[in-house]
């Protein structure tokens, strides 16, 4: 096959990377054409993963010639820049070629990525996406990692199996879209909420019900959504929430840290100096809760708690004050 994946960042340089171990031409597109150039001639990223070496059959350009011919393009872009990419790259598709995502969270605008896909890309591209428990740096260094290929139409997850499963990675298929968005998108609010808690030392046994409990809400979510349950015990659900909310690799978990260590937000995510979704997410994730009538009180605390000024502890305290309802509720 021949692949696209659309952002230099992280991620979109870790599939790129493996994706090149697998097939004979693998294009990698950066926004910026500086950024680009440098890549391609030094051979690696450095700014997000240094010391790793490019294979020699991929190619790194700022060029719209990036997704010429090639039988998929992978869009890779953090959630805010989603829908700008998808506009660019629309224009520039041809007959046969497929559209896939890798791309968690939500638009500003509270829109999951299926939808926008929809109406910037149209009907003829079946929404697609690779989502699940995975670090960028171990999937470019090769570390054994379990996808989750999600897609209503089967030929198209077929193709993201042909595209990325070999190797160090596995892939495994599904077809309920929304439940595979909304736990890639939601465990981000979530991984900030365990950082906050182990941040302010509330221990271990804190961290686990957040957990437990924060997977609930996903799950009573994803019931008003249409989700289907197992989703969200699998890979792209627990597996995906585990991975982000108990390891430090995790953009949203550290700034989950620092917030709990009496850090304001704007410092946070200064330090951890790259794009996290979970602070945009906890806001859209408040505003779908309502709209579908769920409780979410773990998100609704980690929401104030980012932008109403609410002090770790009194959310904590509120959490904790809420009346017992059966486990099942």
């Amino acid at each position: 096959m021949r692949i696209a994946v659309l952002g230099a960042g992280s991620w979109g340089t870790a599939l790129a990377v493996h994706a090149a171990r697998l097939h004979d031409e693998v294009r990698l597109w950066g926004r910026s054409a500086e950024t680009a150039e440098r890549l391609e001639r030094e051979r690696e990223n450095p700014r997000y993963l240094p010391g790793l070496t490019f294979p020699r059959n991929l190619r790194v350009s700022a060029d719209a010639e990036v997704v010429d011919d090639v039988d998929l393009v992978l869009v890779a872009v953090p959630s805010g820049a989603f829908r700008e990419t998808l506009r660019w790259l629309q224009p520039r598709l041809g007959p046969g070629q497929a559209v896939a995502w890798a791309t968690k969270g939500l638009t500003s605008s509270g829109a999951w990525l299926h939808e926008v896909a929809e109406a910037e890309l149209g009907a003829g591209q079946p929404a697609a996406l690779i989502s699940g428990p995975s670090f960028a740096a171990e999937v470019a260094r090769g570390q054994p990692t379990a996808l989750t290929a999600a897609s209503a139409d089967p030929e198209r997850r077929r193709r993201l199996a042909d595209a990325f499963h070999g190797g160090s990675m596995r892939i495994y298929g599904n077809p309920d879209v929304i439940g595979v968005e909304l736990g890639g998108a939601f465990k981000n609010v979530l991984a900030v909420a365990s950082g906050v808690a182990d941040g302010a030392g509330f221990g271990a046994n804190a961290r686990a019900a957040l957990l437990t409990r924060g997977l609930a809400e996903l799950q009573r979510l994803g019931e008003a959504l249409g989700a289907r349950p197992q989703t969200l015990t699998g890979l792209s659900g627990l597996g995906d929430l585990l991975l982000t909310c108990t390891d430090d690799q995790s953009r949203n978990r550290r700034v989950g840290l620092l917030l709990g260590q009496g850090y304001d937000l704007a410092t946070a995510r200064e330090r951890v100096g790259q794009s996290v979704e979970g602070v945009e997410t906890a806001r859209v994730a408040v505003e779908r809760a309502h709209a579908a009538g769920v409780e979410m009180p773990i998100c609704e605390e980690v929401h104030a708690v980012l932008y109403r000024g609410r002090r770790v502890h009194d959310a904590v305290r509120r959490l904790l004050e809420r009346d017992p309802v059966a486990e099942d509720a």
